[in-house]
């Protein structure tokens, strides 16, 4: 039997590397199916292989005690403040009113179809639920919140396999939808009398000597490990590591954000691929209805944000950029920016940077909502 040590490590390299190619039929790859899905499903498929359940192996529990602290901690000490006043209160306003969707309409759009089968079958009867509050962590966080609120939820692995390949159908048609809808900005902001279209503040880049990567390595590992020590609870850890990891950007002259981030990125594609060994091929499937639903959900998180850049009337290019800070995150937001202007691409970066750092307080409040009230 092949150790899930190995198999995890073989995929996080295989992975690694593979995202780094310059081969474009391997970027070809990675712009439908991403680092993190494909660290997901190798170790299954793997296990499949060798026809070898791995579910209860012991790496499950390093994982949840390490490995997603450090990740936690490691994505939120990458948030500057600083840079984040550089954008502006309405720019930031509609990204929150955009979080704020995306974590109550599932709840909402439940209590309005209640006794639909959608919501009985699907959702309750079926346990579709402890698929949303991933989504949610995807959609405003990204891979770690996603990875948190699986936990949280203790969402099961078939679910949770269908909703990665449907949120991640749904992330690549909403990218190109954004592309189109950023174009159109213009157009926009004439249609509904916006006059606010000023350039935000330039975002200062601080180009002093940073600290060590060791350094910060040693310090988020050793925050890390103290973490598990003396704390039993798991969403204990998430709030305590967040906050830390926050403190420490802000407060610690001269951090390494982009050590951090970087660091971050890896963590997330680590626990995933031990998430991976859990996966049973046999038990999947593919909601249509669920999948009607996110669909909607997405939607009307879109309708949503226009309504409320009318309201404060602000250049309608920032619906598609914190929209994709929001769903698609700091590889997509950047990218759909430079579309409209290239000089607000950090903006974007920071929106995303800040998305993953509050996705998993949103999620948190999608569960404590959704357990009250629809399930």
């Amino acid at each position: 039997m092949v150790a899930p040590w190995l198999i995890s490590l073989f995929t996080v390299i295989a992975v690694y590397f593979l995202d780094r190619w310059e081969n474009r039929h391997v970027k070809s790859l990675f712009d439908w199916v991403p680092a993190i899905l494909l660290a997901y499903i190798i170790p299954a498929i793997i296990s499949y292989v060798f026809n070898v359940d791995y579910s209860q192996a012991d790496i499950h529990e390093y994982s949840k005690s390490y490995f997603i602290p450090l990740a936690i901690i490691a994505v939120m000490s990458s948030l500057s403040l600083k840079q984040l006043k550089s954008i502006g209160w309405k720019p930031i306003l509609l990204f929150a009113a955009g979080s704020f969707f995306i974590a109550v309409f599932p709840v909402v759009l439940g209590l309005g179809l209640l006794d639909t089968e959608l919501i009985s079958r699907t959702l309750v009867a079926e346990g579709y639920w402890k698929g949303i509050p991933p989504i949610v962590g995807s959609w405003i966080g990204g891979s770690t919140s996603q990875l948190v609120l699986k936990e949280l939820v203790e969402c099961p692995e078939n679910i949770f396999l269908s909703v990665l390949v449907m949120d991640n159908i749904l992330v690549n048609v909403w990218t190109i939808l954004m592309f189109q809808s950023i174009k159109g900005s213009g157009t926009l902001n004439t249609m509904f009398k916006i006059t606010d279209t000023a350039m935000p503040e330039e975002m200062r880049t601080d180009t002093e000597k940073k600290v060590s990567p060791w350094w910060c390595a040693l310090l988020l590992l050793g925050i890390a490990v103290l973490s598990n020590a003396v704390l039993e609870s798991f969403i204990g850890k998430v709030v305590i590591l967040s906050i830390i990891g926050l403190v420490i950007s802000n407060f610690i002259p001269k951090w390494n954000y982009g050590f951090a981030l970087k660091i971050g990125g890896i963590l997330i594609i680590v626990v995933m691929a031990v998430l991976g060994l859990k996966l049973q091929f046999a038990t999947l499937g593919f909601n249509t209805s669920f999948l009607g639903f996110l669909i909607v959900w997405l939607l009307g998180h879109f309708v949503f944000m226009v309504f409320v850049a009318k309201l404060l009337n602000v250049n309608m290019a920032w619906v598609p950029i914190a929209s994709m800070a929001n769903v698609g995150g700091i590889a997509t937001a950047p990218a759909v920016t430079a579309a409209y202007e290239i000089k607000w691409m950090p903006h974007a970066i920071v929106l995303a940077i800040l998305s993953m750092a509050s996705g998993t307080f949103w999620g948190m409040l999608t569960i404590w909502l959704l357990e009250r009230f629809l399930v």
